[in-house]
């Protein structure tokens, strides 16, 4: 049986399950952008699940629908692309059935290939240390050159999607409520936020022991 490249992309249906399972089973993958004729590649290496209509956290919470969110209601495989703070962008896997509303927000990624490039997209004229390139959502949008313009794209093609890479086995996952939440009542709590336990590219703080 041939091996599966890295570099093949996931399917639709790696995301048509409960964000919580797609959240978990994104670390290791690779998110890789087209740009410019170089390819770059993030492992990533942190995600957080939002699971729709019920989670207080989400977008989609309590089922508002919006014209900034309105790609977050597609079937699991698009990306949802928002702008926060009036200065970041962040990417969002869509995951579930259409009309959920649930996604994972890419937290953090590990320098596969192009790490040059990346540096230069960040406008940085040293090398990075581990963390700073990639280790944070608003980060990673910046490493990759990624906008609005990919909002409610498919993740399987086209300059920006998310490929096999290197999964992640379930002893190396450490779990923990996720960052920037506090708003959210007793979903604040909730342990959505899955990393590679003891990777130096996790975006900081990390509330849970190594």
């Amino acid at each position: 049986m041939r091996p599966v490249s890295p570099f093949r992309p996931l399917p639709p249906s790696f995301y048509r399950r409960p964000a919580e399972a797609v959240a978990r089973g994104l670390l290791g993958r690779y998110l890789v952008r087209d740009l410019e004729g170089e390819r770059l590649v993030l492992r990533l290496v942190e995600t957080e699940a939002y699971l729709g209509g019920p989670d207080r956290a989400s977008h989609a919470w309590d089922g508002r629908r919006t014209p900034r969110n309105e790609s977050l209601y597609l079937a699991g495989g698009y990306a949802y692309v928002y702008f926060i703070y009036g200065m970041h962008f962040c990417l969002n896997a869509v995951t579930g059935e259409a009309g959920i509303g649930s996604a994972v927000l890419l937290r953090a990624g590990e320098p596969v290939e192009g790490e040059e490039q990346m540096v230069a997209n960040r406008a940085w004229k040293r090398s990075p240390r581990p963390g700073d390139l990639a280790g944070g959502p608003g980060k990673l949008c910046q490493a990759l050159r990624i906008d609005r313009a990919f909002d409610g794209t498919l993740l399987d093609r086209g300059p920006l999607r998310i490929t096999a890479g290197d999964p992640v086995p379930e002893e190396a996952v450490a779990a923990g409520p996720r960052i920037g939440v506090d708003y959210a009542g007793e979903a604040a709590a909730w342990p959505l936020r899955f990393a590679v336990r003891g990777n130096r590219h996790v975006s900081k703080p990390w509330p849970v022991a190594p």
